[in-house]
């Protein structure tokens, strides 16, 4: 917009005003983000649930959208200079102005489907936690092995032993009688 030669918003207003959105659009923002001196853009794709203050300077758009099965909401300024579009990609037909309502809404449905679901128990095993398992899984393996190394070694000796100790007690018997 300009007045006198002077520009006082790099945003073209009149594109804006005619853009007719309302609560029940689904839009996509495109957003201009700086990082580290470059600018980008980020496209929040979501619910129009208000559209607030009509068409003067200060008007603004709430846009819900769920992330992750988070819901997530940002208030726009209409005339930001820090919006680069905004797209307007499925229109649909309320009878209200304000969708505050889809908020509870979303949250009652969800609570619906908790009681459906039934409490499992389900893990996986990350790389770190199945090297572990291996090692001492290896080092289980190699006692047992060196214990019945040992035990076999160990028993005919035992066996020896208890041979020897049972003959002398023989002789003593012979001895008495």
């Amino acid at each position: 917009m300009q007045t006198n030669g002077i520009t006082i918003s790099p945003v073209n207003m009149d594109d804006r005003k005619k853009l007719s959105m309302r609560a029940g659009d689904t839009v996509s923002v495109h957003q201009k983000i700086q990082d580290k001196g470059k600018t980008r853009l980020q496209v929040f794709e979501g619910l129009v649930l208000a559209r607030k203050h009509g068409n003067e300077p200060g008007a603004t758009f709430t846009v819900r959208k769920v992330s992750d099965g988070i819901g997530v909401e940002k208030i726009f300024p209409l005339y930001s200079p820090m919006i680069d579009k905004i797209e307007i990609t499925r229109r649909s037909k309320m009878r209200r102005a304000k969708l505050y309502y889809i908020r509870e809404k979303v949250a009652r449905e969800i609570k619906r489907q908790m009681r459906r679901m039934k409490m499992m128990y389900g893990a996986t095993e990350g790389g770190a936690e199945a090297a572990v398992r291996m090692e001492l899984e290896a080092a289980t393996e190699a006692e047992k092995a060196a214990a019945a190394t040992l035990h076999a070694e160990e028993t005919p000796v035992v066996a020896e032993e208890d041979a020897e100790a049972e003959k002398p007690a023989e002789k003593d018997e012979e001895v008495a009688v």
